[in-house]
């Protein structure tokens, strides 16, 4: 299939481009977030192809993914052709829902031509789709390795935005954090929260090799996050084989479950586990390895790909 897509969320697109499909990304001189093109940090294979918006209406497409709600007014400008009704098209929801939580109703709510595909269970459960079609396709990720060193005992953080995101990413939390241990942070934006002389220091953009390679030296990964859908970083430390400690919020309970590594709504067991990882090595590296297994088990890249595939062939079939 020739698929029409965003480059949006670098790490999941990085999976998904590693199917055996063709994956048209529309670019322009701005490479601004209509026209990002094919990623600068992450390895894609060649079967990413980049094209601009004025070659898109004669492009062969066979379905797009869409996966912000704008989208659906770009593809009908830039192809011609009208998503779920003239071309084939699955929206797929990344992000928990904000606002009226609960009750937050969903930009697709209740239409029937475009079948919704939520990236957890806890996505699906917590949005309002009304009676649009849903289902839900678990991450997965590129194995990067067994590259657990552990060598400086510090904690790692991922997160993008913090400054602007502040509380949902647990950017609040990273002092409380760095009386435990140094904390290193690393993403996109997280200059905010450097405070050498309180012991965070940040990293900014690093490409994804150069990113494991950091996160694998440091003792232990702390996943921050309060409101935001499964972040990609946790997965990819837990398959490095770090040790892992998660807020016990969203889909976290379920990705890291017992024995894998810690997950707790109680930041006081939070702070115990990160001493008991920074002050026990032999511990860490043996949480680490459960957590690596777990992650290939269940968010592997095979599995990943097989659900997709199975997806985008009942659509096709459903168009036929």
């Amino acid at each position: 299939m020739r698929i029409l897509l965003w480059h949006v969320h670098g790490s999941w697109t990085t999976a998904f481009v590693h199917g055996s499909h063709t994956y048209i990304l529309p670019v322009n001189a701005a490479r601004d977030g209509d026209g990002l093109g094919r990623a600068r940090t992450w390895d894609w294979p060649d079967s990413v192809v980049e094209r601009n918006a004025d070659e898109l209406r004669d492009e062969q497409i066979d379905l797009v993914v869409l996966q912000r709600p704008h989208e659906l007014r770009v593809v009908e400008e830039w192809t011609r052709r009208r998503p779920g009704i003239d071309l084939p098209a699955i929206y797929l929801e990344h992000n928990t829902p904000g606002g009226d939580v609960p009750f937050s109703r969903h930009p697709l709510a209740d239409q029937r031509d475009i079948p919704i595909v939520h990236v957890t269970h806890f996505n699906r459960l917590i949005w309002d789709t009304g009676s649009a079609h849903t289902r839900v396709i678990e991450h997965g990720i590129v194995d990067p390795g067994l590259r657990y060193v552990g060598d400086l005992p510090h904690i790692a953080v991922v997160m993008n935005d913090p400054g602007r995101r502040t509380r949902a990413v647990g950017a609040d939390l990273v002092p409380q954090l760095a009386a435990v241990a140094p904390v290193d942070a690393f993403g996109m934006r997280v200059d905010v929260l450097s405070d050498p002389a309180a012991g965070v220091t940040t990293f900014e953009d690093l490409p994804q090799a150069q990113l494991h390679a950091e996160l694998a030296r440091r003792r232990v990964y702390v996943h921050t996050a309060r409101w935001t859908s499964l972040g990609l970083s946790l997965i990819e430390a837990m398959q490095l084989g770090m040790p892992v400690i998660a807020l016990a919020t969203t889909e976290a309970p379920s990705a890291v479950p017992a024995g894998t590594g810690v997950v707790s709504a109680n930041i006081d067991e939070v702070v115990r586990a990160i001493r008991d990882f920074v002050h026990e090595p032999g511990l860490a590296q043996e949480i680490g390895k459960r957590c690596r297994a777990h992650a290939l088990e269940r968010f592997g890249l095979e599995r990943f790909l097989t659900d997709w595939d199975a997806v985008l062939a009942d659509l096709a079939v459903t168009r036929t």
